[in-house]
């Protein structure tokens, strides 16, 4: 795993996530350009559950699903976006880092929550942003509090691997349309979810 600074812009993100039904996971990637966040393709995987639920270890439950979604895509991501963290964890390694170290690419944790860290709330107007620190490491840096809609919770962005949190913030940024959630996350966590409940993988009629 490597924290470094991003070799050049990512002119293609794919957003991840996975959803589980019935003993079964749905992982979906959704590619899209950045900036612009035109809409190339989607991939999807399903299988069976082989982990179960526990704090912290998403990166095995869901990791092994989203892998093969990503490889799936017809074109290679220059980035991909995780719904989850990177070093910004108990273990200093998330699902964000473990899939960008399996698959060689700059990786991003996007999550809705905190799991680990410590910070100060950040300004209340979209762009604005605080440091995620390492409470046990004497304030390290681990992520950064993103305001991605003024007056909205913020979200927790951290560096996986192949980028530092920096960049990731101005990836995030990048990916952002009208939603709190940067859209290639928000339409592969849609994606996730109907397709596992039965819905059609054509999801022409996603908002």
């Amino acid at each position: 795993m490597r924290i470094v600074p991003l070799k050049r812009r990512p002119a293609l993100v794919a957003g991840v996530d996975a959803a589980f039904f019935n003993g079964e996971v749905v992982a979906v990637a959704s590619l899209f350009t950045c900036p612009g966040m035109h809409h190339l393709e989607d991939s999807f995987y399903r299988g069976r559950e082989l982990f179960p639920y526990i704090s912290g270890f998403f990166s095995f439950r869901e990791g092994p699903a989203i892998a093969s979604a990503l490889l799936g895509l017809s074109t290679r991501p220059d980035a991909v976006l995780v719904d989850g963290h990177g070093i910004a964890h108990p273990r200093g390694a998330g699902i964000a880092s473990h899939l960008g170290v399996v698959l060689g690419l700059p990786a991003i944790g996007c999550a809705k929550s905190r799991l680990f860290g410590e910070f100060a709330e950040p300004g209340r107007t979209r762009g604005e942003w605080s440091y995620l620190y390492r409470p046990d490491n004497g304030g390290t840096p681990i992520g950064a509090v993103l305001r991605t809609r003024t007056g909205v919770k913020p979200v927790f962005v951290s560096p996986g691997h192949l980028i530092d949190t920096d960049a990731s913030i101005q990836v995030v940024l990048s990916c952002l349309s009208a939603y709190r959630i940067p859209e290639p996350l928000r339409r592969a966590d849609q994606l996730s979810r109907r397709t596992g409940k039965g819905g059609k993988r054509d999801p022409s009629d996603l908002p």
